[in-house]
């Protein structure tokens, strides 16, 4: 047995990379793109993201995110989101669909949660709030898929994502895009895009909690 060979009785380790592959071929060889809804979490992520999937894909980019405080705050990153758009050459031909500013919905399900440090089971809901609103979007605009940028992040749970990208799949009846976005350079190109197209990048994921912690 080689040394990443999955202990006796468990299953092994997704790979979404491989599953992406296999579909972007799919998708290459179709003679018309199949539409994606794909959240955006925030410019800096959607950049490679955007560069790496819009020739796949006719994709409408959905800006939903709750979580993100203050307003100002808020509106600070859905203008560098809407920038990034009229100067990124791959995105010229993508739709932009701002979601409704909704912070109560994330404090309700971030209340008892309070204290948890990120990663944990907060985020977790919160990764939810925010693709249930896109599969829903998925399904109003007609898409075949639809994704998030967030798995581009090294602080996010790819395969949490993908867990909860999937039920809601079956739950919305839309495909789920299977991702993990930092994987081959994919952060790394993202701070050479920001770097590129002077993206404000932030150094919080968007809520309080995650703010005082970095602050901490």
């Amino acid at each position: 047995m080689s040394g990443r060979d999955p202990a006796p009785g468990t299953k092994p380790r997704p790979n979404y990379q491989r599953e992406l592959d296999a579909l972007l071929k799919t998708c290459a060889e179709a003679k018309k793109k199949p539409k994606l809804l794909l959240h955006a979490c925030c410019a800096p992520c959607s950049s490679y993201v955007l560069e790496y999937l819009a020739r796949f894909f006719e994709i409408v980019l959905y800006y939903y995110n709750p979580n993100i405080s203050p307003q100002a705050e808020y509106e600070k990153r859905v203008q560098e989101v809407r920038r990034l758009l009229r100067e990124l050459p791959e995105a010229a031909d993508v739709r932009f669909l701002e979601g409704p500013y909704e912070p109560e919905r994330f404090f309700a399900l971030a209340r008892g949660l309070e204290t948890l440090p990120e990663g944990g089971e907060r985020c977790f809901r919160c990764y939810r709030l925010r693709l249930e609103e896109a599969a829903r979007a998925a399904v109003a605009e007609g898409c075949d898929y639809f994704c998030t940028t967030l798995s581009i992040s090294p602080y996010k749970n790819a395969q949490k994502l993908n867990e909860i990208g999937q039920a809601l799949a079956r739950e919305y009846g839309v495909s789920w895009l299977p991702s993990d976005f930092k994987k081959r350079g994919g952060y790394q190109r993202s701070i050479e895009l920001s770097h590129q197209y002077g993206l404000y990048r932030q150094n919080y994921c968007g809520c309080v909690y995650s703010a005082a912690q970095a602050q901490r």
